[in-house]
């Protein structure tokens, strides 16, 4: 992907996501009525992803007091969740307007606020080691090429464990995507790329991972594959 693409691909998703896609995606990822039946499939869908990381997490017996990456957090669905549970979460998004929301539920959710911190940076800025690295549904703003990359990356902060979760690149999502069933029609105005499992695993092999565990969440208008890989060589960088 040329360096003026990928720039140009980061600006919009910035600028929807802070304009006229805030609005929207925060109707889905909250709890209001104010969505049409596609954008509920998606929160829906999206929640069951959730779901499925934190329950991963609780059977591990260990959340409490885990350092926790959560890259590209929306409006804290997830942090928020894990900092209540124990875990030292560094929550950050490249959209402003998702922090400053996330900020908010924050405060109205939690007792203790301490225990999650929320920052305004693309995938690339992000710093530190953590036990855990989380990027669910981000990756759909990648191409593969860049999405490799990213991984990579986001492998490099993990001193443990990686928790990824995309938008699979199967013949049937294909064909869905190619004739405007897959994604929510006119309120989609970022691009979206799907990605073969085997290319995400490839990647994750050669940075020290190997899988864990998988799931699949599959519902009208919503799929997402969650892949969580743990660290098998010693990342001494």
């Amino acid at each position: 992907m040329k360096t003026a693409d990928k720039l140009n691909d980061k600006a919009v998703v910035k600028d929807y996501f802070n304009q006229q896609g805030f609005d929207r995606w925060r109707r889905i990822y909250g709890e209001t009525d104010d969505v049409n039946k596609v954008q509920k499939k998606i929160r829906e869908g999206h929640q069951q992803t959730i779901d499925t990381v934190i329950g991963w997490l609780k059977d591990d017996g260990n959340l409490t007091d885990l350092t926790i990456c959560d890259a590209g957090c929306g409006v804290g669905s997830l942090s928020i969740p894990l900092a209540e549970a124990g875990a030292k979460v560094s929550a950050s998004d490249i959209s402003a307007k998702m922090v400053g929301e996330a900020k908010e539920k924050a405060e109205a959710a939690l007792a203790d606020t301490s225990k999650v911190s929320f920052s305004v940076k693309d995938l690339e800025a992000l710093t530190g080691k953590y036990d855990t690295v989380i990027c669910l549904d981000v990756l759909i703003h990648y191409p593969t090429e860049d999405a490799a990359k990213m991984i990579t990356h986001l492998a490099s902060l993990a001193e443990s464990r990686v928790i990824l979760s995309f938008a699979p690149k199967t013949c049937l999502l294909f064909v869905l995507k190619k004739i405007g069933e897959f994604f929510p029609g006119p309120s989609k105005t970022t691009r979206a790329y799907q990605h073969k499992e085997a290319d995400i695993i490839a990647v994750l092999k050669e940075n020290g991972f190997e899988i864990k565990r998988t799931g699949m969440t599959s519902i009208s208008f919503y799929y997402s594959r969650i892949l969580e890989a743990v660290r098998t060589v010693s990342n001494e960088s």
